[in-house]
């Protein structure tokens, strides 16, 4: 009797372990794929950096959440840039971003003289911009972050299609394909700040502020932590 109890108990659990373990090789198959590139290029690697979310435990973003964050981060780049407080607002109006901004986007946003280092760091969103357009289809590639993006092609982008004109053309792309690029940028941001700690210049040509701003993007387009986009972390 006891046998055939057990017998029944194993037939429940193998189906779970079986389930279980198909997420794990999803990952590792990620980051063998992602380790195969960084080493075809060049870029240092480390057996035990693990692995990043899978499928089933990472953030779905729905459309409008990510071009709602394509143009808040546009804007924000923009005022950096110029430091132009009046077209900024002009900007808001014109997106109807009010509510796209997170909080301290906000506080730069409603700053007229923000500090030298705020527009520095706000200007860098110009690569968060960057990585929503390509999750939403819009740009087609992620090249490799050895230079910065194509900044008119934002503004071109943004200024013909409008709000209304990015939720039409949106279409994200499978949850496998920004996985596999966060897996990838996750390695490539380890392999700068190794370098960094190490007094050496970024490996390969990387450009080690795309690659943390992509760093930083892309882990806000899988969830990471379940983290809000003022609280993202980049760890390596």
């Amino acid at each position: 009797m006891m046998k055939r109890i057990f017998s029944a108990f194993l037939a429940l659990i193998l189906p779970m372990q079986a389930a279980v373990s198909q997420p794990n090789d999803e990952a590792q198959a990620g980051k063998a794929r992602s380790v195969a590139q960084l080493q075809s290029e060049g870029v240092p690697t480390i057996d035990h950096l693990p692995i990043i979310d899978t499928e089933s435990s990472s953030t779905r973003r729905d459309n409008k959440a990510v071009v709602q964050r394509a143009i808040a981060l546009a804007i924000v780049a923009v005022k950096g840039e110029t430091g132009d407080h009046a077209m900024g607002q002009i900007l808001i109006r014109q997106f109807d971003a009010a509510g796209f901004l997170t909080p301290k986007e906000r506080a730069f946003m409603d700053d007229p003289n923000p500090s030298e280092q705020d527009r520095v760091n706000f200007t860098w969103r110009y690569e968060g911009a960057h990585v929503m357009l390509w999750a939403l289809g819009i740009t087609p590639e992620l090249e490799r972050p050895d230079h910065i993006c194509d900044v008119p092609f934002i503004a071109d982008t943004l200024r013909e299609l409008g709000t209304d004109g990015l939720m039409r053309r949106a279409k994200l792309r499978p949850q496998k394909e920004l996985l596999d690029a966060a897996d990838l940028i996750y390695r490539y941001d380890w392999a700068v700040v190794n370098a960094r700690l190490k007094g050496e210049d970024p490996p390969a040509g990387l450009d080690k502020g795309v690659v943390y701003e992509r760093h930083y993007a892309l882990n806000w387009l899988i969830g990471y932590l379940d983290q809000d986009w003022d609280d993202i972390s980049t760890d390596t």
